[in-house]
């Protein structure tokens, strides 16, 4: 913690950082409380972008090899089974994202020790929870995909296809919420490479166990998800095995073990504020499941159709998600060490980057629509048409996604977690469903897709008046972490004393 904090708490600032706060957060951290607001933003981003479009990339390439190799049967399988498999990540995304914040707050206020209390009790109950999902989901499976109506020519495929994802759910899981912490610490360019080489890993043994390639076996679209259990576990024991060598402030070692012991006021923290992050990842994973079953009522055809839609959006998304978790690393900083000046500028910036880059992006893929899909199908697939007809109705509404997650991210980063869940919940389960159930016995599918853009508008204006007039300012992460006075609210408000850096 810095001189100021140490004083008004009576404890010493934690070893190795400076009192003052000018020096660096701490070994294989980087502080984000310094320097130009935009450029800082970016250049975080920048490493999360890359590892948002190679991770959507090599989804891709899955997915051009499962349709290529096995047909538009394994597809729906595969799209059904990952819509799941996202739905049980949620649960266990909160606590990441509420040890990433802890994490980042404790840097940005010069604390090195509540770094290690953070991580230990996080770990654990981390751990724990992925194992018991990861168990659970595997035996409910065939259960879990009869609910979301898939198709009977698909359900046996998507059963395979799960329940090796769910095995590999506590690497998947152990494996994010690692890079979660490391982006708290200031540190988003190690999980970058750490992520590539897990991506490489699923990409390359995907064909060879699909097809049986020399020494492995033939194991059709199980092969692809084994694949990815290898990816993910191997790539995790490089990244430990890395951070330890590199003497990293996230690891605990032989004098820190017990460390390990939950510690009661994080684990109320975790939960407290991690069980509504995680809840807007279900609600978001709910709703996919749900808009999937109305699809799949459209039969196999339509929901591969979909399936490469909502490949294309979640390319378009990327930026966006990284911009935000971004903003959400640097306000926790900024937040830890009182920098509430900056906090402002770092949302403004946020919500005027994700435009930008991602209004960018859809213009391409308008002006290129169907030449994305010939990469994505077959030629002369008769999902084609079908791709290009939702993509001209759904693409320009996930480019207001950028307003809600920057704003969310500065919202977030104080521990304010209920009013987004709930403008989360009202957007998808009050506004989209509602929208494509009632309307589909009258335009069809077109209901389906003319919700998704009425859902992210109401999404993006709900958060705005939120982050302009809500209570967000005064939360606190852990009890012991003082409110801003009315001067630093004012100071939020209005974005006085910074300029936006370029």
């Amino acid at each position: 913690m810095d001189a100021r904090t140490a004083d008004r708490l009576g404890k010493p600032a934690g070893p190795g950082f400076r009192a003052g706060g000018g020096g660096p957060p701490g070994r294989g951290g980087r502080d984000l409380t310094q320097g130009p607001i935009t450029r800082t933003l970016l250049l975080f981003s920048l490493p999360l972008m890359g590892g948002n479009m190679l991770q959507s990339l090599s989804g891709t390439v899955n997915q051009i090899w499962v349709s290529h190799l096995l047909g538009v049967t394994a597809i729906t399988a595969l799209s059904n089974a990952n819509i799941v498999m996202m739905l049980m990540m949620g649960a266990i995304f909160g606590v990441g994202m509420a040890a990433n914040i802890l994490v980042a707050q404790a840097m940005g206020a010069r604390d090195p020790e509540s770094v290690k209390r953070v991580m230990g009790t996080a770990t654990t109950f981390f751990l724990g929870l992925s194992v018991a999902i990861a168990v659970l989901g595997g035996l409910l499976s065939p259960s879990i995909l009869d609910l979301m109506g898939t198709p009977a020519e698909a359900r046996a495929e998507a059963i395979i296809y799960l329940r090796i994802i769910f095995a590999s759910l506590p690497f998947m899981n152990f494996f994010m919420f690692m890079q979660m912490a490391q982006r708290g610490a200031g540190d988003s360019v190690t999980p970058f490479w750490f992520l590539a080489l897990m991506l490489a890993i699923d990409a390359a043994l995907n064909p060879l166990l699909i097809m049986g390639v020399g020494p492995f076996p033939k194991m059709g679209i199980a092969g692809s998800a084994t694949a990815t259990l290898a990816g993910n576990s191997i790539s995790l024991a490089g990244l430990i095995i890395w951070l330890y060598g590199k003497n990293s402030i996230l690891m605990l070692r032989r004098g820190e073990l017990h460390l390990f012991r939950p510690d009661l006021e994080i684990m109320r923290s975790l939960l407290g504020r991690g069980l509504p992050m995680g809840l807007q990842m279900i609600v978001m994973s709910g709703a996919q499941v749900v808009m999937i079953s109305f699809v799949n009522r459209f039969g196999a055809l339509t929901s591969a159709a979909y399936a490469i839609s909502m490949i294309i959006t979640g390319y378009l998304q990327m930026p966006t998600m990284a911009i935000g978790a971004s903003v959400s690393s640097m306000a926790a900083q900024n937040i830890g060490a009182r920098r509430w000046d900056r906090v402002a500028m770092v949302a403004r910036s946020g919500v005027i980057s994700g435009l930008v880059v991602t209004g960018g992006i859809a213009v391409l893929l308008y002006l290129f629509n169907d030449q994305v899909l010939s990469i994505l199908l077959p030629a002369n697939s008769p999902a084609i048409p079908l791709a290009h007809h939702i993509n001209t109705r759904v693409l320009w509404g996930f480019v207001l996604f950028s307003i809600t997650f920057a704003l969310s991210g500065v919202v977030r980063s104080t521990g304010a977690v209920w009013w987004p869940m709930a403008i989360l919940v009202v957007s998808m389960v009050g506004v989209r469903i509602p929208f494509a159930a009632l309307l589909i016995p009258k335009i069809g599918p077109d209901a389906i897709w003319w919700s998704f853009p009425l859902g992210t508008a109401t999404s993006a204006l709900l958060t705005s008046g939120y982050y302009l007039h809500g209570g967000w300012r005064r939360a606190r992460m852990l009890r012991d972490g003082p409110p801003p006075s009315e001067t630093v609210v004012e100071a939020v408000v209005t974005g006085a004393g910074a300029g936006v850096g370029s």
